[in-house]
């Protein structure tokens, strides 16, 4: 018999991937289900954002490779975004890189960076794709607590007194996901003294920053950062193209020569019409971005309603597309998820798959209707 790698023994299939089957099977047989479990989002792009991808296909350069590096124009349209959007300065030649979706940027740059036996600060609670992908590179986890009474943080006090001598990556994730918390111009100078100091890289993972958050903010704006910082950021969520892929990552020179060395074996290049229509989102007017918050206003509004009758509390000044709520004392979180698919037929995230800091919450989604949150109401 074919013997799989051994690696395949540190990581399990992904939570969602295993759960929304088991959603589809409940829809199949006829359940009302109403998914409130994941990100992804339901609004449609901008308008012209389509019809410049329907007027790229009969470009003649259209259906050829392309650059590893991306169209010129797309980085210089990323590049006039930052400038824009967090007043940071980036040269569009040397310090940008498109990937096909930000997440396959954690596994470049774990690649680029780790060895067997290094080790990897992760938020906990944080996204599950950190832990995987530095177990799937031969990497150790190292877990640093996020928690609601330090308004999800970085304790540097608790940091400072771990051994960091085999730390060489630290996942940052601001705005945070799955708990919507902001970070402050003083948390990423923090994190930029605390890797500097410990010679670590920092990630700061950022998709959320325009979705109800009147103060985006980027950890490449902080003197110094690009040093010892690099930063992810993807047009999935902020203009609703979760399933173009469209990534980048953001950071000084050497940092993305050495990551191209990884991304060149991995893909031949992001499809030309994705990227004319990123160029164009990147373009999208403030007005947009507010409109579509109003939408989401409304909706997060409904979730809290939902979120009551659970008896959760939950902070109103996070942003993002989820609201995490608190269970009351003594609840489990798989147990209350599973308790509402089959008891209400809605289906939300158990903070537990965020880790175990995650344990006694529970994560509501935004990517549903009015309509459809009102009916999750009327079922209680």
């Amino acid at each position: 018999m074919i013997q799989f790698a051994n690696r395949l023994q540190t990581v399990e299939e992904y939570y969602f991937s295993r759960k929304l089957r088991e959603v589809r099977q409940l829809i199949s047989e006829g359940k009302p289900i109403i998914n409130m479990g994941i990100g992804s989002p339901d609004l449609l792009p901008p308008t012209s954002v389509i019809e410049v991808l329907k007027g790229s296909l009969t470009d003649t350069n259209t259906h050829k490779y392309q650059s590893y590096q991306g169209l010129p124009e797309f980085r210089e349209a990323v590049a006039n975004f930052y400038s824009d959007k967090f007043s940071v300065s980036v040269n569009p030649d040397s310090e940008i890189l498109p990937l096909m979706g930000s997440k396959e940027g954690i596994l470049h740059i774990s690649l680029t960076i780790l060895n067997e036996g290094d080790e990897v600060l992760i938020p906990n609670p944080g996204y599950p794709t950190y832990t995987s992908v530095t177990k799937l590179v031969g990497a150790t986890p190292i877990f640093y607590d996020l928690t609601e009474k330090n308004n999800y943080q970085p304790d540097f006090s608790a940091l400072e007194k771990l051994d960091l001598t085999k730390v060489k990556l630290m996942w940052v994730n601001y705005p945070h996901m799955p708990t919507g918390a902001k970070a402050s111009k003083e948390t990423f100078e923090k994190l930029i003294t605390f890797g500097k100091k410990h010679n670590i890289l920092i990630v700061n993972d950022n998709p959320y920053s325009f979705v109800l958050n009147d103060n985006p903010q980027s950890i490449l704006s902080v003197d110094g950062a690009k040093d010892i910082a690099i930063e992810l950021n993807s047009l999935s969520k902020t203009f609703n193209m979760a399933g173009w892929r469209v990534g980048i990552l953001l950071g000084n020179q050497e940092f993305i020569n050495q990551i191209l060395k990884v991304k060149t074996q991995m893909d031949s290049g992001m499809f030309y019409g994705i990227q004319k229509g990123a160029i164009e989102a990147l373009k999208t007017s403030a007005e947009w971005i507010k409109n579509q918050n109003e939408v989401y206003q409304k909706r997060r509004e409904l979730i809290w309603k939902l979120a009551e009758k659970l008896d959760c509390t939950f902070n109103k000044n996070n942003s993002g597309m989820f609201v995490w709520a608190k269970l009351p004392e003594g609840k489990e979180a798989e147990r209350v998820v599973d308790d509402l698919l089959y008891g209400k037929d809605i289906f939300i995230a158990p903070g537990t798959i965020f880790g175990t800091k995650g344990d006694g919450y529970v994560r509501f989604s935004l990517c549903v209707s009015e309509e459809k949150i009102t009916e999750a109401i009327n079922r209680f």
